[in-house]
């Protein structure tokens, strides 16, 4: 059907013009046309509002120094779209995706046909993603990130043995609700009866949603801020230490290889993820494997380093929690430098709030667009700026500049954050 990855990848660019349409349905036929390959695979489910990537790099690099191959199927991608689907954090690569695209297609297109309408591109991928690790490369575990919310997300057609929910903030409201309940109710929407929840999510009522709905189905739920303790955090020029009393383990000085301070309770969920893969003989992971796996841990897009002078990060704050977190981690790593932020966001996106938290540490704020259909325009986001130096340009280019002006300022940093798809493009033109 395609002869060429490009070919299959432009097919499946086409059917982003169905949007996005919560439900199951279309999933649940597509896999039972597949031979189900969600009932093949040790699965992890993640969701959260924040945080799921980095959680799922840790998990994943714990197990892979545990000796355990590690599959993970996240979204969106910073790197290249192949990174969707990967293994010990390798991308597959284009032929394998083309083969599983040729295998799909078919049958989207018998899809098509039913009363259950057109697959969307997410759908897709996520059904790639099961037939990947079902058939094409069994992977000792594979980890599943979320695309959005959960109870409807194609994702949740998994059987996993354990789930997990890193935070809970008001992101994606029209789609998700407007209260942290609401929101809390549809990421809780991944707990399956009789399988364990590990949540890090600290705001009382979205906290009691998780739990009543880990009651109704009969599942352990373990919380991080109700049964373990971090102490002793220091930030380090290229991570965070922390210890870490869980109900099981004491651990002294753990480093991340991921900066920022919310990394630490990233990590700290993580290493209950291990411990519980551990107790129940999913896996054997030794203290030693768990400590190289924090330290190891890498994440593209997440406060990564990708100049030296002048200091430049970029950071995929993407919503208003996004940002407070990045606002904590520049307080605690630069809090006598002079920061320059690069700004870019969806209209969709509660953009107001972000450059209100943004304007609270930055020296100085540029505002750019970049070529994507939801993208705002720098214009836009300039205006609902106060902030007393700020610059604008519609074009992407533009960012390079306002990284050149601030190379001969010694205490500079530059950081460039807003929506994922923005700090995508960037990096790729910085890494070239």
């Amino acid at each position: 059907m395609f002869n060429t990855f490009d070919e299959a990848l432009s097919w499946l660019n086409g059917r982003l013009k169905f949007g996005i349409k919560p439900g199951l349905e279309r999933m649940e036929w597509l896999l039972e046309a597949l031979g189900h390959p969600e009932k093949k695979m040790k699965a992890v489910h993640v969701a959260g509002t924040n945080g799921k990537g980095s959680t799922i790099a840790f998990i994943r690099s714990i197990l892979h120094e545990a000796g355990y191959t590690a599959g993970t199927f996240t979204s969106p991608y910073i790197v290249t779209f192949n990174e969707r689907i990967s293994v010990d954090g390798i991308p597959i690569s284009d032929e394998e995706w083309m083969a599983l695209f040729n295998e799909i297609a078919p049958l989207v297109l018998e899809l098509e046909k039913t009363e259950l309408g057109a697959a969307t591109e997410f759908e897709i991928i996520t059904a790639c993603a099961f037939l990947y690790f079902a058939t094409y490369r069994k992977t000792d575990f594979v980890i599943f990130e979320t695309g959005l919310g959960g109870r409807l997300d194609s994702t949740n057609v998994v059987n996993p043995i354990l789930t997990v929910i890193t935070s809970i903030g008001r992101d994606h409201t029209a789609i998700l609700g407007d209260t942290l309940e609401e929101i809390a109710a549809e990421k809780a929407g991944i707990i399956k009866q009789g399988v364990p929840v590990l949540t890090a999510v600290h705001q009382r009522e979205a906290a009691g949603v998780i739990k009543r709905k880990a009651a109704e189905k009969g599942a352990l739920y373990i919380s991080l801020q109700e049964t373990c303790d971090i102490y002793g955090e220091l930030s380090l020029p290229d991570g965070e230490r922390f210890s870490l009393k869980t109900p099981e383990q004491q651990y002294e000085q753990l480093e991340t290889g991921l900066i920022g301070t919310h990394q630490r309770q990233n990590a700290s969920l993580a290493v209950l993820a291990a411990e519980w893969l551990a107790a129940e003989n999913y896996a054997d992971i030794s203290r030693e494997a768990l400590r190289a796996g924090l330290k190891k841990a890498a994440w593209a897009g997440r406060f990564e380093k990708v100049l030296e002078q002048p200091l430049t990060y970029i950071d995929g704050a993407h919503n208003k929690e996004g940002v407070g977190r990045l606002a904590e981690t520049v307080a605690a790593h630069f809090g006598d430098r002079n920061i320059h932020v690069c700004f870019s966001a969806l209209k969709d996106k509660p953009y107001q709030d972000m450059i209100c938290e943004i304007e609270a540490f930055a020296s100085s704020v540029h505002f750019t667009s970049f070529d994507f259909p939801r993208a705002e325009s720098a214009q836009k986001l300039y205006e609902q700026s106060r902030a007393c130096h700020k610059t604008r340009d519609e074009n992407i280019d533009s960012v390079f500049r306002f990284i050149e002006e601030k190379a001969a300022d010694e205490k500079a940093v530059v950081i460039i954050t807003g929506s994922l798809y923005f700090i995508s493009a960037v990096r790729a033109a910085l890494k070239r």
